[in-house]
C-alpha cells in the first residue's frame, strides 16, 4: 500500500491505495465522487476528465500516485455550493447534453480551456474538446454551451 495525499475539490485527502490504482479509481472508489465517469478505460472518450492543478487530464490514464500533492477538481467541485458554475448553467441552457454521461468530462475540458483562453474561437473550442466523445448530441450545442459560458464568465468576472 502507498499513501496518496492530495487536495480534491478544495479539501485535503489522504488515501491508502495500491500503487497501480488509477486516479479515476481513487476518485470514484476511495473518495466516492462518482461524477467522474469511466467510459472506455483507454483514454479515448474523455468521460473521466478532471482538472489536475488546473489542467484537464484523463484520470483513467494516470496512476493516482502521479497526483501526489496536486489539486484535483472534479465535476462535484466546480459549483460554488448550490450555485452552478457558468459552464454547468450553459450546458443546461444550450442543451449541450443529452444522456449526460460525457458531460462532466466535457465541462472540465472546457474549464481547462477557459482557464487559459477566456475568449476562445469556435475552432479553439472544437480543438480543446477533441479528446471528448459524445455519443448522443452531436457537438453543435456543446460548442454553443462553451461559447455562452465564456461570455457569461467574462460578464461576471468569473475565472475558470
Amino acid at each position: 500500500m502507498s499513501t496518496l495525499t492530495l487536495t480534491v475539490n478544495g479539501r485535503p485527502a489522504t488515501l491508502e491505495i495500491e500503487p497501480q490504482t488509477l486516479l479515476v479509481q481513487a476518485i470514484r472508489d476511495h473518495l466516492r465522487l462518482t461524477g467522474t465517469h469511466v467510459g472506455c478505460d483507454t483514454a479515448q472518450c474523455g468521460a473521466c476528465t478532471v482538472l489536475l492543478d488546473g489542467r484537464a487530464v484523463k484520470s483513467c490514464s494516470m496512476l493516482a500516485l502521479q497526483a501526489q500533492g496536486a489539486q484535483v477538481t472534479t465535476i462535484e467541485g466546480l459549483a460554488d455550493g448550490d450555485r452552478l458554475h457558468p459552464l454547468q448553467e450553459a450546458f443546461s441552457a444550450c442543451h449541450g447534453l443529452q444522456c449526460g454521461y460525457c458531460t462532466p468530462g466535457m465541462i472540465l475540458s472546457a474549464a481547462g480551456l477557459l482557464a487559459t483562453n477566456a475568449a476562445p474561437s469556435e475552432a479553439e473550442i472544437v480543438d480543446a474538446l477533441e479528446g471528448n466523445l459524445c455519443r448522443c448530441t452531436g457537438y453543435v450545442n456543446i460548442v454553443k454551451s462553451v461559447q455562452q459560458a465564456a461570455a457569461a464568465m467574462a460578464a461576471q468576472g468569473v475565472k475558470a
